[in-house]
Formats: structure tokens, C-alpha cells, sequence
């Protein structure tokens, strides 16, 4: 198993988790493009996996991770969202 499985089913417990919960496990960083992150994000997985991730994301590790959720994985993200999304990502969840 490699540390991408890992990170994903790590990921898909914690979705689990909040969603049984019913609630944010989390509290965002307040900044520019929180609310794109928070309106788009949540359709799919909890925020938790925001922070699970960001010790192995970079600004273009985050812009993959966006762009796969809307083209690989159906995220219903507007294109005009994206950069927004991983610009808030990278500079409060990014690795430095």
C-alpha cells in the first residue's frame, strides 16, 4: 500500500465521520475563497480533507486535486471556481 492509499481511505474515514456526525468536523481558515471552497467542496467528502492532505500539497498539488474532483471525479465545480478553490488551498492548506 502506498501513501496515496492510504491518504484516501484515511480520507474517505474521515468523510464518514463528519457525515454521520452531520456537522463540519473542521473550521476553515477565514480567507479569500473559503466560501468557493465551502460551497463546492462539501458535495462530495467533509473538509476534513483539507488539512489531512496539506502536508503533501503544494500550489500544484492542489490544482491537480481540484481539477481531478471536477473532471475526474464529477464534482459539479464551475471552471470559473477552480483557480479561486485551489489559490485558497494552496496559501492556508499548502505545503511550505
Amino acid at each position: 500500500m502506498n501513501a496515496r492509499h492510504v491518504i484516501a481511505i484515511a480520507s474517505i474515514g474521515a468523510a464518514g465521520l463528519a457525515w454521520a456526525a452531520g456537522e463540519e468536523t473542521i473550521k476553515l481558515k477565514d480567507a479569500p475563497g473559503v466560501d468557493k471552497v465551502r460551497q463546492n467542496c462539501v458535495s462530495c467528502h467533509s473538509l476534513d480533507y483539507i488539512p489531512l492532505n496539506s502536508p503533501f500539497l503544494d500550489q500544484k498539488g492542489w490544482e491537480a486535486v481540484v481539477t481531478k474532483m471536477q473532471k475526474a471525479m464529477g464534482a459539479p465545480i464551475k471552471q470559473e471556481d477552480v483557480a479561486p478553490i485551489a489559490e485558497y488551498l494552496a496559501k492556508n492548506y499548502g505545503k511550505r
